[in-house]
């Protein structure tokens, strides 16, 4: 499973793809099963320049009921900075929360690995 990531270029909030919008919590994003659909939405994620930067999937797995990150990193992004637990989503608990605080997996998501490799 995936879904599809960014940052709001107006206030660099972390956002989520959802039918063709934004959404800034994890537990309401799209999630794919399917490469083509995928591949659709980034495309059509990209085409919004001046909304989102860098938009990439990432991958996902289940975490009591919800999903979450594989990559520690994305499991970051997706609760807030974490220099406090009273900062960002994760302060606002629950169990998207909690399922992203127990969740384990790789160290890296392979929806970037594309952007590292050198040409």
């Amino acid at each position: 499973m995936r879904a599809l990531t960014a940052n709001r270029l107006s206030d660099g909030e972390v956002v989520f793809w959802r039918a063709g919008a934004w959404v800034e919590r994890l537990s309401d994003a799209e999630i794919f099963s399917e490469e083509a659909p995928a591949a659709e939405a980034e495309a059509a994620a990209r085409a919004q320049p001046t909304v989102v930067i860098d938009p990439y999937l990432i991958d996902l797995v289940e975490s009591a009921g919800f999903w979450a990150p594989v990559s520690y990193r994305e499991r970051i992004r997706a609760l807030g900075p974490s220099n406090h637990e009273h900062h960002g989503k994760q302060a606002e608990g629950g169990g998207a929360v909690e399922a992203l605080r127990q969740a384990h997996g790789a160290a890296r998501s392979s929806g970037r690995v594309n952007l590292i490799r050198r040409k």
